[in-house]
């Protein structure tokens, strides 16, 4: 059994989501970053998250929201994680004890020393993606993955990975790999042969076979 999690983010349908699911996947994130092309209404959301399993974790992510905007989604409880990727600071994420859900910071790789911010963050996970100098991810580049080195937390592997790289993504034995524009026709439109070969490159490279499951 395959002991790192796989998250596909950027869901905007339910087929997509539904396909995931009965591919395997661990996580299901969907985007509240109102200038994405992934953006999706909290309304939305709940409906795909009403339609699938319970025991897939479904992940909130933001963009440097206010404290408001978050209660107003995650106090719903239909989500077990939230996902900040914007330019959040250490001090904003230790205002969100309030919140049941689990944290997760990203931090967009150009160096080491921004790997080394990950220790300054109370959250419960880092995600490390690509660098950008205008885009807060889904960018389809990736950092150089020799640099995560041996963090003691929950990491999040993000940033231009595809199915023909998957396989040196789970080499880095991190908590998760976490999969959006590599698997798309388009931004926030999943490519359903490529998210089936991703799967199989997964369940190749590691024995594991996803349980026949139903919504």
């Amino acid at each position: 059994m395959i002991s790192i999690k796989i998250k596909i983010c950027g869901i905007t349908s339910i087929d997509d989501a539904k396909m995931a699911v009965d591919l395997g996947v661990d996580m299901l994130g969907f985007n509240f970053y109102a200038q994405s092309p992934r953006y999706l209404s909290f309304q939305q959301a709940e409906e795909i998250i009403r339609q699938i399993p319970t025991f897939v974790d479904t992940v909130a992510v933001f963009v440097n929201p206010s404290p408001t905007e978050l209660k107003c989604v995650v106090e719903k409880g239909f989500f077990n994680w939230i996902q900040l990727h914007g330019d959040e600071t250490p001090e904003f994420c230790r205002t969100l004890n309030w919140t049941n859900a689990r944290i997760i910071k990203a931090i967009r790789v150009q160096s080491a020393d921004d790997i080394r911010k990950a220790d300054t963050y109370p959250v419960d996970a880092i995600l490390l993606d690509a660098f950008d100098k205008t885009l807060y991810g889904g960018t389809g580049k990736t950092f150089d993955w020799a640099l995560v080195g041996n963090l003691y937390r929950r990491i999040f592997l993000a940033g231009g990975i595809t199915p023909d790289n998957i396989v040196q993504a789970l080499e880095r034995d991190v908590y998760c790999i976490d999969v959006c524009s590599g698997i798309e026709s388009e931004p926030g439109k999943k490519d359903p042969q490529k998210m089936r070969l991703l799967f199989e490159n997964i369940r190749r490279a590691t024995g594991w076979r996803a349980a026949q499951r139903t919504t």
